[in-house]
């Protein structure tokens, strides 16, 4: 099939979308709430603040994922000179011709460079609006050879990710009441982590309100830290409504994954978010998404199981098996994580 940047560009003026990309279940099923932002975490008070700074942002942190599971880092320390240059260099990828491209086109999830369109072909019924290419960066680094600058600009982007997360991943243990190093020594998350890098193109559509770019769903990963080129589209189910993300200028959209779900017995819940399109200019986004080893077993940390005196909430499962279990399925909110509920 064709992937939908070829298929707009192919048919001229694309007056409708086909049929199979009609999405059955669309954008009036809830509420979109326009007054509402997600938290925002001043990322300099987490590493460079005064104790009290640091103390305060801590508290804020464990509120955002406790609320939201969804929260703006600003103040960072990724150069805006690096991320203008993976979105530039992104836009050349996707510009390359289709052939060039399917020598990217993985067909087994853990392939280390996959490029293709919608979610899942083999089991998806309606064709989402979105062309990807997912790499996998971290322990072992991938990239495409083409374009060329892409491959260095995408390892010191994800480098700067993988720091930034990591600084995250200890103010919210800290925010759970463990220590600073406790989740990212109990979960092996370090020298051997793993980082999948997502990028989505979703190219304008002449029928925005029909289709979706990608459906309600949760992440699979601990963190995922995200970035876009300056056009929304991201929205967060928060308290039954739909609210969308407009992120500030020079800032990352940050949520809490499946896997940070079940290793805090679900204090810090992951939440089902979506991505619509519109009808004039294509939107990008590029997500890492931060998780421990592949063959790490996640489950509940016994501190806080013991702390909430109750049973665990979750079986343990690996993080290779979780995401083999959502990848291969349809993509359909939080399903995914009844199958480790207790």
């Amino acid at each position: 099939m064709y992937c939908v940047k070829e298929l707009v560009e192919s048919r001229g003026c694309l007056q409708s979308v086909p049929s199979n990309y009609v999405f059955p279940e669309n954008h009036d099923d809830c509420i979109i709430s326009e007054e509402e932002t997600i938290p925002t975490i001043d990322y300099s008070l987490l590493t460079s603040g005064s104790p009290e700074q640091r103390s305060k942002v801590i508290h804020k942190l464990g509120i955002a994922c406790r609320e939201w599971g969804f929260f703006t880092v600003i103040n960072h320390e990724v150069p805006k000179t690096l991320r203008d240059e993976m979105i530039k260099a992104t836009e050349k990828f996707f510009d390359l011709s289709e052939e060039d491209k399917r020598e990217y086109a993985g067909k087994k999830l853990f392939d280390p460079i996959r490029w293709g369109t919608s979610f899942n072909v083999k089991v998806d019924k309606t064709f989402f609006w979105r062309d990807y290419l997912k790499v996998q960066v971290h322990p072992q680094f991938n990239a495409p050879k083409n374009p060329p600058g892409f491959s260095e600009a995408l390892e010191e982007y994800c480098k700067k990710n993988r720091e930034l997360a990591s600084e995250l991943l200890k103010g919210i243990s800290a925010s759970l009441g463990l220590e600073e190093s406790y989740l990212q020594k109990t979960l092996n998350v370090g020298s051997n982590s793993h980082q999948l890098l997502v990028i989505n193109m979703y190219p304008p559509c002449p029928q925005p309100e029909v289709v979706m770019g990608l459906p309600p769903h949760s992440d699979h990963g601990l963190l995922t830290v995200l970035m876009q080129n300056g056009l929304g589209g991201l929205q967060v189910q928060h308290n039954g409504k739909w609210v969308p993300v407009n992120l500030p200028p020079d800032s990352f959209v940050v949520n809490v994954g499946d896997q940070m779900e079940i290793f805090s017995n679900g204090m810090y819940k992951s939440v089902v978010h979506r991505a619509v399109v519109n009808g004039k200019a294509t939107r990008i986004s590029i997500g890492t998404a931060n998780g421990p080893p592949l063959d790490t077993v996640v489950s509940p940390a016994p501190e806080l199981v013991d702390r909430q005196n109750r049973h665990a909430g979750y079986r343990g499962i690996t993080y290779k098996q979780y995401m083999e279990l959502q990848q291969s399925n349809h993509l359909d909110g939080k399903s995914c994580l009844t199958h480790v509920r207790i």
